[in-house]
């Protein structure tokens, strides 16, 4: 069996191991493969691996030997998943290996708006303490979440996670309820549509996947439904925030401040509007990327193979975008 692997890279830069993949067959890595490249790296393979290397209907139509996709991600928006159908070929993607960290992450970019630790660091260490004409000095207003309210814009596995840790440093919870969704929130989580989550909440934190209605979901009407004082934090998808209205709404004030891992083009232009909006933090979708979660995202990706060499496959995204088998 040849096992193709188009952008291994992002996965795994030199710190995880390719061996167990090894011993599965043929393995070829590529750290990175162009659209150009697709077709003749894959050819003869029956199992291609992809992060955000896009294989779509006439991609997968010019690979006669290809039975299985696996996507080194929870997200398979990359895949044609009913072309992939259509030829019969099964496709599995990786969910729930990121949650602690993308949770860890989403209180990163909280606590660097309510602190600005690195900021007061660097400040000391270029001499503003030791300047200072009293015994100490801020430079940002502190912020202390205890008492709180965090809003959580979907309330998956990740957003539960996140819950847990609010509730941790003394936050009230409130989690957006969807017009006909009737599922019940954890224990000391409310439920409250989004007009009222927003205008009650001092944090809001988005977890929700990319789908039609989530597009723009924050725009420039209900960012004004916001605190002047809370901040957003997004570590979902990028497009669930209109960025144009986002970064208006900084720089007016509007509201506090804001902490984003992901954009809506990945990478970003030259002169995104985020990059000189007032209290704005970015990071470069680095909320799946600890060695733990690369590794448990590694090891599931290999169990998927292994499910699908058997006849037991787990982990597949059928035609009608539904995630089935073993979560």
């Amino acid at each position: 069996m040849k096992i193709v692997i188009l952008d291994g890279y992002t996965l795994n830069p030199g710190d995880l191991s390719w061996d167990e993949m090894n011993a599965l067959g043929e393995v070829i890595v590529y750290d990175r493969t162009p659209l150009e490249k697709i077709v003749e790296r894959a050819a003869d393979a029956s199992v291609v691996l992809t992060n955000k290397t896009p294989l779509n209907a006439e991609t997968i139509e010019q690979l006669p030997a290809l039975q299985f996709i696996g996507v080194l991600a929870t997200g398979y928006n990359v895949i044609d998943i009913q072309a992939a159908a259509k030829r019969g070929i099964l496709v599995a993607n990786v969910p729930g290996y990121g949650t602690a960290s993308v949770a860890q992450l989403t209180f990163a970019l909280l606590l660097t708006l309510c602190q600005r630790v690195q900021k007061h660091s660097d400040g000391v260490k270029e001499g503003r303490w030791s300047r200072s004409p009293d015994w100490c000095y801020w430079d940002y207003p502190l912020v202390e979440l205890s008492g709180k309210t965090m809003g959580i814009i979907g309330l998956g596995t990740i957003g539960k996670n996140v819950a847990d840790i609010a509730r941790a440093f003394g936050m009230q919870v409130v989690a957006m309820s969807r017009e006909g969704g009737g599922a019940s929130a954890p224990d000391g989580v409310e439920r409250a549509p989004l007009k009222e989550l927003l205008a009650a909440s001092d944090v809001v934190s988005v977890h929700c996947p990319l789908v039609p209605e989530t597009k723009d979901l924050i725009n420039k009407e209900r960012l004004g439904y916001m605190k002047p004082s809370a901040f957003l934090i997004n570590t979902s998808r990028g497009p669930v925030i209109n960025e144009e209205d986002l970064a208006a709404a900084l720089n007016r004030d509007q509201i506090a401040g804001a902490g984003l891992d992901v954009l809506s083009v990945e990478p970003p232009q030259k002169e995104h509007p985020l990059y000189t909006a007032k209290n704005c933090i970015l990071t470069p979708h680095i909320g799946w990327a600890t060695r733990e979660a690369r590794l448990r995202l590694l090891e599931t990706a290999i169990l998927n193979i292994q499910g699908f060499v058997n006849g037991r496959p787990v982990n597949i995204v059928n035609a009608d975008g539904l995630i089935m088998g073993r979560y």
